[in-house]
């Protein structure tokens, strides 16, 4: 399913970079699409059904395309899903096609997980160390977690940086177990 996943948000990035879409922009209007399919359950239902026909999908894609503002490429990649069955994988799609324009933006997504929520000062620091580190430009998505206790727990891709008090007692446990 992944790989399926992949494959749509890579031509939908293609698209968005062949055509000189603003990036920021397409990801909105893509996720514009996506919001009116996850609170409407009757959208949902119709998309997906094999009973109704594309050309009936295909208008009510129009008219939540003229609610959204969604532009003509992102209304026929959603056409192409609709078309294709593809509805029911439309949030991963979605977010594979965010991490995907990134990456071809020079773009390194990160997690970032604090005790507490972060003042903008702060995360611009943190994006800098992190973009310094990693040799590339950070896009982070922040979580507050007060069972962390103090500190910061930071992934970019499959790496972790773990410089949370839990993280500390845990290493320290694990440390102690191995004396």
């Amino acid at each position: 399913m992944a790989a399926v996943a992949s494959r749509y948000a890579r031509a939908l990035v293609e698209v968005v970079l062949k055509q000189k879409i603003d990036p920021a922009s397409a990801v909105e209007q893509v996720n514009a699409v996506v919001d009116a399919v996850r609170e409407s359950a009757e959208l949902r239902k119709v998309w997906e059904s094999p009973a109704i026909p594309a050309d009936q999908k295909r208008g009510l894609l129009d008219a939540v395309v003229s609610y959204t503002g969604a532009s003509r490429p992102v209304r026929n990649f959603f056409a192409v899903l609709i078309d294709h069955q593809r509805i029911p994988m439309l949030r991963q799609i979605a977010r594979q096609f965010e991490v995907e324009l990134n990456a071809q933006l020079g773009f390194a997504e990160a997690e970032v997980t604090s005790a507490r929520p972060l003042s903008d000062n702060e995360k611009q620091e943190l994006e800098s160390r992190v973009a310094v580190m990693t040799g590339r430009k950070i896009k982070a998505r922040y979580v507050a977690d007060p069972g962390l206790l103090g500190g910061l727990r930071v992934q970019v891709g499959s790496t972790i940086y773990d410089g949370s008090v839990r993280g500390q007692l845990q290493k320290l446990k694990e440390q102690l177990m191995h004396s």
